[in-house]
């Protein structure tokens, strides 16, 4: 696109270079760009061109939920984006429309239902407990994202996948890999096609089997020639890579609560308000850098009094939809008891997070765990010294010093 193909009035294209940004600062970008108006244009550091971006709550509800958007279009297209190896895999889940992505979702929603996710919690909680103890066992100082905020969501990902404990280690440092945008296009790409290759033996073990973790169900579905090997390939990594970001979102919860002890103490004071106040974390979290995945318009649309072409790129903000005042008062503000609290951290629409339950589950065993096992924890060291990860996608410290 370009500037000869808009008529009307537009916003003017602002650059965002997605700075390295530590702690749980909200991206002053961002903050800018909601400032300037519902629907801005932006270019990204990659990537040609510019693309729309929508950043209040409803206009993100409405184009992350409306067919006239579409993730299958990006292919093909050098969208402007963040990651400098962006490269779509042609009929990868996360680049379906409906039906073909409702068909790849069903066949694996059966382990990711309330009940799918309750299947591993004693077995999760299990994981967890033997991690802190090992730290306790260690004694302090301790790194609180190596002893547990990393292997936790590990194990609990690869055991809902139904990856064997002995490979877990290599399915950590592939999703490490794949999510980083400084190793290269190439490193990146070698990690998803070994990753591949390991998930491609694993569900083709399971054809025809009748187990309910995620191989076992999409070896099924292949059996009944419902998806193929190779969208089942492409579904068993997107989870498996998202199952992880637990441990950047872990990370930046701990180190909230650290660096506001009040929090943390009335969370032990009144456990029964531990479910709405991750609810809160994660909404008030600044879990990625800049933005996810674009959407092409279909046709000629209006939102906000924004006229938005066939054929431009939209991209949505997660982030400035969970602070967007209309719905959310006070919104820079952590409130624990806030109610309702509809955020939409995990997406939303036909590509809302399939591991949201999930995700869930293990923050809540989390803060069960390390507030009322650990209760003197705190940072082992100034908040400005933690090291949060470079040039990663999703936000979160490197590691986590803390003593008790």
């Amino acid at each position: 696109m370009n500037e000869e193909t808009i008529t009307e009035s537009v916003p003017p294209v602002r650059y965002w270079p997605a700075p390295e940004l530590t702690g749980v600062d909200f991206d002053p970008v961002l903050a800018d760009l909601m400032r300037e108006g519902p629907v801005t244009r932006i270019k990204l550091p990659n990537g040609e061109g510019w693309a729309w971006l929508v950043t209040r709550f409803d206009d993100v509800r409405l184009v992350t939920n409306d067919p006239r958007f579409s993730r299958e279009a990006v292919m093909d297209r050098q969208v402007t984006r963040l990651a400098p190896h962006f490269i779509p895999a042609r009929g990868a889940v996360g680049f379906l429309d409906p039906p073909d992505h409702t068909r790849l979702r069903r066949s694996v929603a059966a382990a990711f239902t309330a009940r799918g996710v309750e299947r591993v919690r004693d077995q999760a909680r299990g994981m967890l407990d033997e991690l802190v103890g090992t730290m306790l066992a260690a004694g302090p100082p301790a790194d609180l994202t190596a002893a547990v905020l990393s292997p936790f969501p590990i194990a609990v990902i690869c055991a809902l996948m139904g990856v064997p404990a002995a490979d877990r280690e290599r399915m950590h440092t592939w999703t490490q890999l794949i999510l980083s945008s400084s190793q290269g296009a190439e490193v990146s790409e070698r990690a998803k096609q070994e990753m591949g290759a390991c998930f491609a033996d694993l569900i083709g073990l399971r054809e025809g089997g009748t187990g309910e973790d995620v191989a076992s169900l999409l070896g099924a579905a292949v059996g009944r020639e419902e998806i193929t090997l190779e969208e089942a390939v492409g579904l068993a990594l997107l989870l498996q890579i998202g199952g992880e970001a637990v441990t950047n979102n872990s990370g930046q919860l701990f180190y909230v609560l650290l660096t506001r002890p009040e929090l943390a103490e009335r969370l032990r004071a009144e456990p029964e308000t531990r479910p709405a106040a991750i609810d809160e974390l994660l909404r008030w979290i600044p879990h990625r850098n800049a933005v996810g995945l674009s959407r092409i318009a279909l046709e000629d649309m209006e939102i906000r009094g924004v006229r938005i072409r066939a054929g431009d790129a939209v991209y949505v903000s997660y982030l400035a939809a969970n602070r967007d005042p209309d719905v959310f008062p006070d919104p820079d503000t952590i409130d624990l008891s806030r109610s309702p609290n509809p955020h939409v951290s995990f997406g939303f629409g036909p590509h809302y997070c399939p591991g949201g339950q999930l995700a869930r589950l293990e923050s809540e065993l989390l803060v069960d765990a390390v507030l009322d096992r650990v209760p003197g924890l705190a940072l082992a060291v100034p908040p400005e010294e933690v090291p949060f990860k470079k040039g990663a996608l999703i936000r979160g410290p490197e590691a986590l010093p803390v003593t008790w």
